[in-house]
């Protein structure tokens, strides 16, 4: 017998053997005299499957001598979340189902044992049932605030985006708490799927709808610069990309190649080394850092890159940049050095592969791509790029 059967036991021991005792002091017999049995028969048949350690059946049977009354439905709802809480979600939907049935229970202890019922549903998976229970809370107007934060989770589970957005605004209204910043990923999760299919309105629309929600939303950003890069309006992307500097620096890093990609379409690279050049010198930062690098390289030649990258790593040291720098000096490096500088490039190149390249602020989940959703901490909007590298 597992030590959470035997606590469990010796908790329904005492109940049942009250409960028992109570029934047998309320049997009469035939003449109408009290019945001799003080305990009902059904608390020896559970001791019986104690001593024959048979622990689901005897609290089966425990369970089963307990009457359902205004006396023992905290003690009902207390079992069936015990049960689920170890993982036996079955004994707690069949207890929490017999207290939802019992005509007796008043409109409060209904509303509970439903709350109660639909929290089993959520931990087997049936978020159908637990949705229909949490919304019928809602109409009652009772256990609001976690009526709707289970829907939350349940509508963020199927992707029903719409019906997240509707009850996370109905949530802060009922407890007072700001989830714009969550809601306005949840735009944004429909602005990626209409961008997906080409549904270039929609995708304006909840783009509009999620910077309206938190004006520093830096997805929202990304979305609406991909959308105008789709449909030719390159310098309408440029502006959306270069919006993201002041929504939040840190994703200066995500905006770098496709800011290039932009610039060289209109054939204005000189305007890109500018910007660059101003992002450095404001931010810091490797990914800037490396693309002005690479340009310099492009139009004057390695030395000059190299020269101005050794000069940066001075002042701001990382593992790219010297592995950007080997990598130009080796090509002109000879015998024992050659073979040196190889080992070194090899080490950094393994240094890099084995970093995060994004971290959770709240969790501290590393990954090796950018995901709005921490799949650690199940947090909208915490996981930022590594900046130092």
């Amino acid at each position: 017998m597992i030590p959470n059967e035997i606590n469990l036991l010796w908790f329904l021991l005492p109940v049942a053997a009250l409960s028992g005792w109570l029934i047998g002091q309320c049997k009469v017999n035939p003449k109408g005299s009290r019945s001799s049995t003080l305990i009902d028969p059904e608390y020896f048949k559970g001791l019986n499957y104690v001593l024959n350690q048979q622990p689901d059946k005897a609290i089966e049977v425990f369970i089963r001598m307990l009457e359902v009354d205004s006396e023992t439905v905290e003690t009902h709802l207390a079992l069936g979340n015990l049960f689920r809480r170890r993982g036996e979600v079955d004994r707690a939907i069949r207890i929490h189902q017999n207290l939802i049935a019992r005509p007796s229970l008043d409109r409060k202890q209904r509303a509970f044992a439903s709350l109660e019922l639909g929290m089993d549903y959520m931990s087997s998976g049936l978020l159908d049932r637990a949705e229909t229970l949490f919304l019928e809370l809602v109409e009652s107007n009772l256990h609001l605030n976690q009526a709707c934060t289970e829907l939350l989770e349940i509508y963020q589970q199927e992707k029903d985006w719409e019906n997240a957005i509707k009850i996370a605004r109905k949530l802060e209204t009922i407890s007072g708490e700001k989830l714009n910043s969550i809601i306005a990923q949840f735009y944004c999760e429909c602005a990626d799927s209409a961008l997906v299919d080409g549904n270039m309105r929609v995708v304006k629309d909840n783009v509009r709808q999620a910077i309206s929600s938190y004006p520093n939303c830096v997805r929202a950003s990304l979305i609406e610069a991909q959308m105008y890069q789709r449909i030719g309006k390159v310098k309408l992307a440029i502006k959306s990309y270069k919006s993201i500097e002041s929504q939040d620096s840190d994703f200066i890093t995500e905006i770098i190649v496709p800011l290039y990609d932009c610039y060289r379409e209109l054939d204005c690279i000189d305007e890109y080394i500018e910007y660059l050049k101003m992002l450095v010198h404001i931010y810091g930062g490797i990914s800037p850092l490396l693309m002005l690098t690479e340009l310099i390289a492009e139009r004057e030649g390695k030395d000059a890159a190299k020269r101005f990258i050794s000069n940066e790593l001075k002042t701001k040291p990382s593992i790219k940049g010297v592995d950007r720098m080997v990598e130009y000096v080796i090509s002109k490096s000879e015998g024992e050095i050659h073979d040196y500088l190889k080992i070194i490039k090899i080490l950094t190149a393994k240094l890099i592969e084995i970093r995060a390249m994004y971290k959770c602020n709240n969790c501290g989940f590393d990954a090796k791509q950018l995901h709005w959703l921490c799949l650690s901490c199940k947090n909208w909007d915490t996981v930022k790029p590594v900046l130092e590298l």
